[in-house]
């Protein structure tokens, strides 16, 4: 992993930062990019579809695995087999909202218990030479905000990084998040590094997230759908520069790219499915966005598809 610490972070989005969206994302270097997120004991059982979300290759570096799971037993090996696959960095997500995560006590479930978080990512350090880093909420609701707690546990327990997202779990993704919860997390910070996470979807709102919060990267979630360019963009800000207007036309290469790339690396079935998602990410600003999906979800070939993106 290079010297400089990142500064702008393409995030593990569940059911989208596959290999197809991490090739997308790779022409535009992100400082880091993750992928998917990983069960512990999917790993430890050696679960094939698992360890497929994880196959990457050397344009997308750097790279970091994200594990999830509440087991501190098992913290320890998991991360050892993300640095073994050659990973620079290892994650722990206590973030994810969704119930069937978060019902054993993984996920953002981990915030009821941040005395387990801590000693989780001390397994992983113990385990590894490469960065622990973790990804929070703020909280588990607006009763029981953590996130400050959680840094000042995680930098304790030798995490590099945390990530915060400025919303609760009770939240989900409804409502603004509370960059709030980001500055205080950076106020209880020492030396961990601190990541703000939650409605960045352009440059102008990731400055505003540096200026307002003082954190030290910015992580970009939904913001990277459909703008494989959004890291271009943010550099461009940072700069003092007027980041790149993209056209229809571009827009429609780039999800021709991806398709290619999801043509590539997935079955028929797999690309067309795809499909029925990535075509409304890139145009979603476009007139009858709605009907190309429509009839995209219908198309029973890849050149169907082809044929539907050239004519829209």
């Amino acid at each position: 992993m290079k010297d400089t610490p990142p500064k702008i972070i393409y995030a593990p989005l569940a059911g989208c930062s596959d290999f197809p969206f991490r090739k997308m994302a790779a022409r535009y270097r992100p400082d880091l990019m993750f992928c998917e997120m990983v069960k512990m004991e999917a790993l430890m059982r050696k679960v094939p579809e698992t360890y497929r979300m994880l196959e990457y290759d050397e344009s997308m570096r750097p790279i970091g695995g994200q594990i999830c799971g509440s087991k501190p037993e098992l913290a320890g090996p998991c991360a050892k087999i993300i640095e073994d696959l050659g990973f620079d960095v290892v994650d722990l997500n206590c973030g994810c909202p969704v119930d069937k995560i978060t019902k054993d006590g993984s996920g953002s479930g981990m915030l009821k218990d941040p005395g387990r978080i801590g000693e989780v990512i001390s397994n992983m350090v113990a385990a590894v030479k490469i960065p622990v880093t973790v990804k929070v909420r703020a909280g588990w609701d607006e009763e029981n905000i953590n996130a400050a707690l959680v840094t000042e546990i995680a930098e304790k327990a030798g995490a590099k990084a945390i990530v915060v997202h400025g919303r609760t779990r009770q939240q989900a993704y409804r409502g603004p998040a509370n960059w709030a919860h980001i500055k205080a997390a950076k106020e209880a910070a020492k030396e961990i590094r601190v990541v703000g996470n939650g409605d960045v979807f352009c440059a102008e709102s990731a400055l505003r997230m540096f200026e307002e919060t003082g954190c030290d990267a910015v992580l970009v979630a939904r913001g990277t759908m459909g703008q494989p360019w959004i890291v271009d963009d943010i550099r461009r800000a940072l700069n003092g520069e007027v980041p790149q207007k993209r056209s229809f036309e571009e827009c429609r290469q780039a999800l021709l790219d991806h398709f290619t790339f999801s043509t590539k690396h997935k079955s028929e079935h797999g690309a067309l499915i795809d499909m029925r998602k990535v075509c409304c990410w890139y145009l979603k600003d476009a007139p009858g966005v709605r009907d190309l999906r429509k009839k995209a979800s219908h198309a029973t070939s890849l050149d169907e598809v082809y044929e539907l993106i050239h004519a829209f």
